[in-house]
C-alpha cells in the first residue's frame, strides 16, 4: 500500500471515530427527550439504532485491523490505531448506556414526572460537552484538552451525588416514589458512567501522543454506582 494511500486509511479511521462519537451523542440526547417526554416510540428507536453503533465499531476493529495486518504500522501510528480501538470500544459501551436510559424511559412512561429530571439533564449536557472536546482532542492530538477533560469527571460525579441524594430523600418522604426514583438513579448513574468513558479516551490520547498511560483513580460511588461495571441498566 502506497504511503498516500496508508495516510488516507488513517484519517478514514478517525473519520470513522467522530461518525460513532456523532452516533452516540444523538443517541443520549434522544434518550433524554424520550425521558422527559415520555416518548415510547423515540425510546424504542434508540434502542433499535443501538445495532448500527455495534455494527460501526466492527467495522473499525476490521479497518484497524486490517492496517495492522498489511502494513505493520510502527511508533506513532501504531499507537494510533491502537486508541481508534479502545475508543471505538468506549463510544460502543456509551451507546450502551444510552439504550438503557431509553429502556428505563419506557418503564417509566406512565409514571408523573419528578423534579429530578430538572437535575439529570445537567449530568446529560456536561457528559455530552466532554465528549464532544475529547473526540476534538482526538482529532488534533491535543494533550491539553484530553487532560482538561479528563479531570473534569468530578464534576459529573458531585453532580451525580447531588440528584442521587435529592431522589433519595423523595423515597424516605414518599413510598409512593420509590419505583420511579430508583429508575432516574439509574438514569443518573448511566450518564456518570458514560463520563467514565469519556476520561478513558482521554487516557488513550494521551497515550497515543505521549507514550505515557495515566489513570484515574477509581472511587467508589454513593448509592448504586458502587462496584458497578458493563453496559447501561434497565431496571427489570
Amino acid at each position: 500500500m502506497p504511503r498516500e494511500t496508508y495516510e488516507r486509511s488513517l484519517r478514514d479511521l478517525h473519520d470513522e471515530i467522530l461518525t460513532m462519537g456523532s452516533m452516540v451523542d444523538k443517541a443520549i440526547i434522544r434518550s433524554m427527550d424520550a425521558l422527559r417526554t415520555r416518548d415510547v416510540m423515540t425510546a424504542r428507536q434508540v434502542i433499535e439504532d443501538d445495532d448500527m453503533l455495534d455494527d460501526k465499531r466492527t467495522e473499525v476493529e476490521r479497518h484497524a485491523l486490517l492496517l495492522i495486518a498489511t502494513q505493520q504500522p510502527l511508533a506513532s501510528d501504531l499507537r494510533t490505531i491502537a486508541a481508534v480501538l479502545a475508543i471505538a470500544s468506549e463510544l460502543e459501551r456509551m451507546g450502551d448506556y444510552a439504550e438503557g436510559i431509553a429502556k428505563i424511559s419506557i418503564d417509566i412512561a406512565n409514571e408523573p414526572s419528578m423534579r429530578p429530571l430538572v437535575a439529570i439533564p445537567r449530568i446529560s449536557d456536561k457528559a455530552r460537552d466532554m465528549l464532544d472536546r475529547s473526540l476534538s482532542a482526538f482529532l488534533a492530538h491535543d494533550v491539553k484538552t484530553a487532560q482538561k477533560v479528563w479531570a473534569e469527571d468530578d464534576e459529573i460525579d458531585e453532580l451525580y451525588d447531588e440528584v442521587y441524594h435529592e431522589l433519595l430523600a423523595y423515597m424516605l418522604s414518599n413510598s409512593a416514589t420509590i419505583p420511579a426514583a430508583t429508575r432516574l438513579i439509574w438514569v443518573s448513574h448511566n450518564l456518570e458512567r458514560i463520563a467514565d468513558r469519556v476520561t478513558n479516551i482521554c487516557e488513550r490520547i494521551i497515550f497515543m501522543v505521549e507514550g505515557q498511560i495515566v489513570e484515574r483513580d477509581i472511587v467508589a460511588k454513593v448509592g448504586p454506582t458502587a462496584g458497578s461495571s458493563g453496559g447501561g441498566y434497565r431496571p427489570s
